[in-house]
């Protein structure tokens, strides 16, 4: 994660509507665009914010993306088939209803899963995530076991070649060389969202690769949730103030 110039001052200012005009947008999923659920598949997708991106996504001219560490089949499923998606922090990609490009599973990916099922049998509350290219291994629900989760991840990341990333309760094991900040980077030279100006909007410290992207490409990242040292220029608080900020983009970009 970038660690150079993170804001240490909390304060950061809502941004303003007028962000959005002429903005390439990219939206961040779990703990932006819905709450984090206590399970991977406990989240749901809501028509009224289906209506409110596809609103947005068609006054940005196309220049809206997902960019989330799910994979894009679980985004596809979660209803998003019809929007730019950026996958597994960078790893996939797909246009709308088109074919993800993606690399192949490594046999290693099948590895790691098998010993973190052997690290959550019996154990309450700790879950596994397989995903396309990647797995996860949750501890919402059994936060005493997060530093013996971060132990294994670190030490099959080693033994494998694989590349570890921390999330909000999780660790993951996927390959490397690619992040959201890298996903940004590959998009801005396609169309649609090629001459917009990016805004990535996000919330958890995966999201910091996606804020230095959009800064160094002369946008500006939005911290969704509690104040941290971050490299965003602006914050909102919480989910719902997402989406009344998206709205409010909508008018502001018509």
């Amino acid at each position: 994660m970038p660690d150079s110039h993170l804001s240490p001052l909390p304060d950061l200012p809502v941004p303003p509507p007028a962000l959005l005009k002429g903005a390439a947008l990219f939206l961040d999923f779990d703990g932006t665009l819905a709450p984090i659920a206590d399970t991977p598949d406990g989240v749901v997708v809501d028509d009224e914010l289906l209506v409110l991106l596809g609103q947005l996504r068609d006054r940005l001219d196309g220049r809206l993306a997902i960019v989330s560490g799910r994979s894009v089949a679980t985004l596809r499923d979660l209803g998003f088939a019809a929007f730019l998606l950026a996958g597994t922090h960078g790893l996939e990609f797909a246009e709308p209803d088109a074919p993800v490009e993606a690399p192949a599973r490594l046999p290693a990916i099948n590895e790691a899963e098998a010993a973190f099922q052997t690290f959550a049998a019996g154990k309450s509350g700790v879950l596994v995530e397989r995903k396309t290219i990647s797995v996860g291994l949750h501890f919402r629900g059994a936060p005493q076991w997060g530093a013996a989760a971060g132990d294994l991840a670190t030490a099959l990341a080693e033994q494998l070649g694989l590349a570890v990333q921390p999330g909000k309760m999780l660790y993951e094991l996927r390959p490397g060389g690619a992040d959201k900040g890298s996903a940004v980077q590959s998009l801005m030279q396609r169309r649609p969202m090629a001459g917009g100006t990016p805004v990535f909007i996000g919330d958890d410290i995966t999201d910091e690769e996606g804020f230095a992207a959009a800064r160094e490409l002369g946008g500006a990242g939005i911290l969704v949730g509690v104040p941290r040292p971050t490299l965003a220029a602006f914050s909102l608080e919480q989910v719902a103030a997402v989406r009344h900020y998206l709205a409010q983009g909508v008018a502001a970009t018509g």
